[in-house]
């Protein structure tokens, strides 16, 4: 059954998730016996597809490597006061084997959660790492062509970069812009092989499962992985490797779902490479760091490009979004990331307002304080996008209007939706200042009524004439960091 269109998707971190349940239940729980009310209790949420995320065999080995990291314990310890060496269950980015973890239920755990997930209409979506597997992962000894290699010489040159397996110098994993990671060994991308094994590994993710999220996907590109690794990689191919795998997967499994981390303002290139939905983390750091003009610069670009972008104010890469934004702002920052064309992605954990962000080594967290309030307004706000409107709709920029002697528009974001009978319009104060503006370019059959203004989330009602909005516009007035969300009857 095909994705719903600009699906909202719900992170969830799975061996943290199941130990609180246990915890909550005083039993085991794995992905097989999650209790009814825990299935029921994310439906609720109004989202569309649950991410389970960190399911596969994570490495003995790669827990060694962690934990003998001094600065990776100092983080640890930061996010974990009382953390102790079992806590450390290996990075979830450092996959063993593509099986599922038996501590959380193996494959027919698995699959016993997808049967519940679907009974409840939600797509279930989990990891793919394409770019390094865990120093102990099969391939490593089975075949070792598989990965980018060194020579003895280079062990000793720089022995942070590769690790000796047998007769065999084996690169550790990386981007170009960072010191390797030394718990993980670089895949390389342009072995004939090793992609014919990566399309296995991806056909045998999608029997079970509705789509995956392929973490720094970039670094598959050709020129990239060219400009990170050079000769030791081999002659360039001909086609891209996400080009070979994609269409194949979709060959047999249609309407599964590729889903791109992706930086470096790549996310262009991978959508034509194949993939559905591409991260939006330009649109996340103009929300942390910059102001309303940067935000609307960012989404004029084409709507068939808005439409696959994936947005976000926080996930498991990112800082917690209440440690990140102010209390209003971090409100603010949701309704944009919400209503706007594209996927959207939530994390366990903030709409509970959590601020410690947990490494991806762990199996359980810190208690905090929840943050009821902040609960309300997003489940509010999940349920009010999760109508056909924000979904099968036409979305619209709508341009907003100041004075001579008053710029303060300038602060104001607005935009519109409509769909059959319905239509909301979406003005977001993104500022720590008062701000007025005309919104303007409505719709234009406005004329002739008057209509009423609801707001879907705080209840406020305006009264307009539709002649008057249609020539001068609708005149908004906000405080710092407020939004209207009015729906048009």
């Amino acid at each position: 059954m095909a994705w719903r269109s600009r699906p909202v998707i719900y992170e969830i971190f799975t061996h943290v998730w199941l130990h609180e349940l246990s915890e909550r239940y005083q039993q085991p729980v794995t992905l097989g016996n999650v209790p009814a009310q825990e299935w029921d209790a994310l439906r609720a949420l109004c989202v569309d597809a649950v991410w389970l995320m960190g399911v596969w065999e994570r490495s003995p080995e790669g827990i060694a490597v962690s934990n003998a990291n001094a600065a990776q314990r100092q983080e640890f310890r930061r996010a974990l006061p009382d953390f102790q060496t079992s806590d450390n269950i290996g990075s979830a980015y450092c996959v063993r084997a593509y099986t599922v973890d038996a501590q959380l239920g193996g494959a027919d755990g698995l699959a016993r959660a997808r049967v519940e997930l679907a009974a409840r209409g939600l797509k279930l979506l989990l990891d793919f790492v394409p770019n390094h597997v865990a120093p102990d992962h099969a391939w490593v000894t089975e075949h070792p062509e598989y990965f980018v290699r060194g020579a003895v010489e280079d062990l000793t040159r720089a022995p942070q970069e590769f690790i000796e397996r047998g007769a065999q110098i084996i690169a550790n994993g990386r981007d170009p812009y960072f010191a390797p990671w030394r718990d993980v060994v670089q895949l390389n991308a342009f072995d004939s092989g090793l992609r014919a094994a990566a399309l296995a590994t991806v056909q045998s993710i999608a029997a079970q499962c509705d789509g995956v999220r392929c973490d720094m996907a970039m670094l598959l590109l050709n020129e990239i992985f060219a400009r990170t690794w050079g000769a030791r990689a081999g002659a360039v191919p001909e086609t891209e490797y996400w080009r070979e795998l994609i269409p194949a997967v979709k060959a047999q499994f249609p309407d599964f779902l590729f889903l791109a981390e992706a930086y470096w303002d790549l996310e262009f290139e991978l959508m034509q490479r194949g993939f559905d939905y591409c991260y939006d983390k330009r649109l996340y750091d103009r929300l942390v760091r910059e102001n309303a003009e940067s935000v609307r610069g960012h989404l004029l670009g084409g709507l068939d490009y808005q439409d696959r972008l994936v947005r976000f104010i926080e996930n498991h890469d990112e800082p917690r979004a209440a440690a990140t934004f102010a209390p209003m702002q971090e409100r603010a920052a949701a309704v944009i990331m919400a209503t706007l064309p594209g996927a959207k992605l939530l994390y366990d954990g903030q709409l509970e307002g959590r601020k410690i962000k947990l490494p991806v080594f762990f199996r359980r967290r810190a208690p905090e304080a929840h943050d009821y309030e902040l609960d309300m307004f997003y489940r509010a706000l999940l349920k009010t996008v999760h109508a056909d409107l924000f979904h099968a709709g036409e979305w619209r920029m709508c341009a907003v209007q100041g004075w001579s002697d008053n710029t303060s528009n300038q602060n104001l974001l607005a935009w519109s939706w409509r769909h059959a009978e319905r239509r909301m319009l979406i003005v977001v104060n993104y500022s720590n200042r008062r701000s007025q503006g005309m919104v303007q370019a409505l719709w234009d059959d406005l004329n002739g009524r008057v209509w009423r203004l609801a707001d879907a989330l705080n209840g406020d009602v305006f009264l307009r004439d539709g002649a008057q909005m249609n020539q001068a516009g609708l005149f908004v007035d906000l405080d710092a960091w407020r939004f209207h969300f009015l729906e048009f009857e």
